[in-house]
């Protein structure tokens, strides 16, 4: 990824990329010894141990680089210092669904952060970047997988 591309967080999103890169990390000292371990069991051309031990370093190693290159362009944004009725990055926003006639809550996060299972929806994803600008009371629609959707939004908050 570009390097000059900085990539939203919020507080906590930093914190829990942070906590799952050591978590990463600390997983090294063990593939390394399954490698080891592995290699002393003999011919590695027909050892299951040993390939499967290098495919988990590899992937390991793919989710540091990846984590350290996020958190390296990370801009951190704390939605408490915004205030006011427009929705921007952080925002947790609350929208009466029109079809559904039913109320959901999201607060608009960064990209690798996004969890919609945790309420948090990319500031990237076609809902967050309807909503980005928008204020209480706006309705508000959008192109989604499933077709074109219609919400009205009820609140905005910064928490």
């Amino acid at each position: 990824m570009s390097e000059d591309i900085r990539v939203p967080l919020t507080p906590e999103g930093l914190v829990r990329l942070e906590s799952e890169l050591r978590k990463w990390k600390d997983e090294r000292p063990l593939v390394i010894k399954a490698i080891g371990e592995a290699r002393a069991h003999g011919d590695l051309s027909e050892n299951a141990e040993y390939h499967a031990a290098r495919e988990r370093q590899g992937i390991l190693e793919a989710n540091v680089r990846k984590l350290e290159d996020v958190l390296g362009r990370a801009e951190v944004i704390d939605p408490r210092r915004f205030e006011g009725p427009k929705i921007r990055f952080g925002a947790t926003v609350t929208l009466f669904d029109e079809e559904r006639q039913e109320e959901v809550t999201y607060q608009i996060v960064g990209d690798p952060e996004a969890d919609i299972n945790r309420g948090k929806i990319s500031v990237l994803a076609p809902l967050g970047r309807a909503l980005i600008g928008k204020e209480e009371g706006d309705d508000i629609q959008f192109t989604a997988p499933g077709g074109i959707r219609h919400l009205s939004v009820t609140t905005v908050t910064y928490v």
